[in-house]
């Protein structure tokens, strides 16, 4: 961040002038309230602020905050925002994307944004359905899902977006819903405040093409069985008075348990800032189906050098050593030639 004065605002000074236009109902407004409502307490200014997302209904994000923005193009914003991050490191720089536009056609552009840690901070809406584009299925829609595109139900395996993340060694993973604002504001403030690439799944429902999608998990009356909360250094324990809880078996697989039969101080606890991500990757894995206890929190923060601050000091030692970069000079170094006019 710039040594700029940090402004006093409120969530007006956030909110753009622009009409919200989702279906009414949708996920997505409980989302951008709680960002709109978290960002006057990140010690950040709206100028020095931008949201950049690629197609989809998320990615109408930017409009509605009274920040820079940019609505890039299908699956391209983690590349736009790694321009962005790396050439103005004073900035401050999120990612919008859905299930659809960050795991399809930007996949590849998610991944290595991930795996270079380009500070950004990376919120995916999930929703398992192509929204915008009216009720598709997609990469995270499940095996079976009768759509407009899979009349007879999908026969693709779902991307496990936590898995995807870890899997590209993400120094900051998490998730939350879209249904407890004070959760996923405590979220976005922690993938905010780390240093690096930080990826957030939100549980996001689509009441218009895939609605309930979540309720056996998210629902009011089934969160206390149904959500793990992890929290760093504690018992992973869920369930009404904290009955229920995780244990690592001594093959390495996390099971489910009454704590009750095996006792309290069998629990495993959460490590967030494990290096190995590991524990993080078995922890995204271990709900089986929409209808089993589902973790949700931060499952991994580790500490490593960002993409942009690796870059600034290559190229300070460059200039050090070498004296001031001229452009002029390597545009005409080796490997140049002249084509002869025929004429």
């Amino acid at each position: 961040m710039s040594d700029t004065v940090v402004k006093l605002t409120t969530k007006k000074d956030w909110t753009s002038d622009q009409e919200v236009r989702w279906c009414p109902g949708c996920g997505d407004y409980g989302i951008l309230l709680a960002v709109q409502q978290l960002m006057p307490d990140l010690g950040v200014n709206p100028e020095n602020t931008v949201f950049i997302s690629g197609i989809g209904c998320s990615s109408r994000f930017p409009y509605y905050m009274n920040t820079y923005g940019i609505h890039s193009i299908h699956g391209r914003a983690p590349a736009i925002a790694t321009g962005v991050a790396v050439a103005r490191p004073d900035l401050d720089v999120w990612v919008i994307t859905g299930d659809g536009d960050g795991l399809s056609i930007g996949g590849n552009h998610l991944i290595h944004a991930l795996r270079r840690n380009v500070n950004l901070t990376i919120l995916l809406f999930n929703n398992r359905i192509y929204g915008l584009t009216k009720g598709q299925y997609s990469p995270t829609s499940e095996l079976g899902k009768v759509t407009k595109s899979t009349p007879l139900g999908s026969i693709d395996p779902p991307f496990n977006p936590l898995a995807v993340a870890l899997g590209a060694e993400a120094s900051f993973v998490a998730r939350t819903h879209d249904l407890d604002r004070k959760h996923m504001t405590e979220i976005f403030r922690a993938a905010h405040d780390h240093r690096g690439a930080a990826f957030v799944e939100i549980f996001q429902n689509c009441n218009v093409f895939n609605d309930a999608a979540f309720d056996d998990i998210t629902g009011r009356e089934r969160r206390a069985e149904m959500m793990i909360d992890l929290h760093h250094g504690e018992p992973i324990r869920f369930g009404v008075d904290g009955s229920r809880g995780v244990v690592m078996g001594a093959d390495g697989q996390l099971r489910l348990v009454d704590v009750a039969d095996v006792g309290a101080e069998a629990l495993l606890i959460h490590d967030a800032h494990r290096n190995d991500p590991s524990l993080a990757f078995a922890l995204a894995r271990l709900s089986h189906d929409d209808h089993s206890p589902t973790p949700f929190g931060v499952f991994r923060s580790v500490e490593r050098p960002d993409y942009g601050a690796s870059v600034s000091a290559q190229l300070a030692a460059a200039s050090t050593h070498k004296g001031p970069a001229d452009l002029a000079a390597l545009l005409r170094s080796n490997g140049t030639w002249t084509v002869a006019n025929p004429n």
